[in-house]
């Protein structure tokens, strides 16, 4: 099964963007969308290539949360 990570990709560009522009209330909801993307994409990665990338999303989020919670 092919995993599109193109949603994802897009939802994580809005959260850099509202960062960007200082509006971290809606960068951080925007976040809470793509951990749940992410979370749905895990469910159904079964190669090792998908989990590499699903693991490189986690760690991009995970920075992303810091810098929003900082």
């Amino acid at each position: 099964m092919d995993i599109n990570f193109t949603e994802l990709q897009i939802t994580v560009q809005q959260v850099i963007d509202l960062i960007a522009a200082k509006d971290l209330k809606a960068a951080n909801n925007k976040l809470v969308d793509a951990s749940e993307l992410l979370d749905e994409l895990l469910d159904h990665a079964e190669e090792d290539e998908q989990l590499i990338e699903v693991s490189k999303y986690q760690v991009l989020l995970n920075q992303l949360y810091q810098k929003i919670n900082g």
